[in-house]
């Protein structure tokens, strides 16, 4: 797959998340913050299912999701991609980019929506501002993306099972902040959509006008490897 056909494709799933964020986000403000589909149901489920082994862990898991955690996990991935010490570093930089803009325009959307979170009595551990998007699930979905990235485009072998752990990952710090009592579950969704939508942008533009080379380096080409109609490795 050459550098168009990735820009498109990452375009297409950037949009089509965006178009979904969009819409929950206008249903959200629409409704001025109340609550929406299952969001009371998982709320009351979660509150009753809460023995002190599982909030202890779901405490542990989420706190991974923010500080300075996602950064050093980010930094990681930049420095697995790049090839050479140029490389690595341009690579730790657009990753680090990436998480702190996206980071900062979720702030924007939370602070415009303006979402009030669940009742203060059912919460299980501490949470400030607004509620829409989860700040948590958006920066654990972003870094995870990044991470995955990285994992597919070096790792030799095993790169699904590494790939799949840090998925769940992403995932499971959203699910906590339901399960603490901290967001709504449209929340997440959103913190999700969000996260999906920015990541595919992200890589589309990278993929357009990042000169080729500037990360990953141009792969050297071995007998029977197969080149697309631009002459790049398939």
């Amino acid at each position: 797959m050459n550098r168009r056909h990735v820009a498109e494709a990452a375009g297409s799933l950037g949009l089509g998340a965006w178009a979904a964020f969009g819409v929950l986000t206008m249903v959200v403000a629409g409704r001025n913050g109340a609550p929406l589909f299952l969001d009371h149901g998982l709320l009351s489920w979660s509150v009753g299912h809460r023995p002190p082994p599982a909030v202890a862990a779901a405490r542990g898991l989420t706190a991974t999701g923010t500080g300075l955690i996602p950064y050093v996990l980010v930094l990681l991935a930049g420095l697995l991609v790049g090839g050479t010490r140029a490389q690595r570093l341009t690579a730790a930089l657009l990753g680090g980019a990436c998480l702190a803009t996206g980071q900062a325009v979720r702030y924007g959307v939370m602070e415009l929506v303006a979402r009030v979170r669940p009742p203060e009595p059912d919460w299980r551990t501490h949470a400030s501002n607004w509620s829409y998007p989860s700040g948590h699930t958006t920066t654990a979905a972003l870094t995870a993306g990044l991470v995955i990235l990285a994992i597919w485009i070096r790792a030799p072998r095993g790169r699904t099972v590494f790939c799949l752990a840090v998925a769940c990952w992403g995932a499971g710090v959203g699910l906590t902040r339901i399960y603490l009592g901290v967001h709504w579950s449209t929340d997440v969704l959103g913190g999700w959509l969000f996260a999906s939508g920015w990541l595919g942008l992200c890589l589309c533009a990278a993929a357009w006008w990042l000169p080729s080379g500037c990360v990953t380096g141009p792969p050297r080409a071995r007998a029977g490897d197969r080149t697309d109609a631009a002459g790049e490795p398939v």
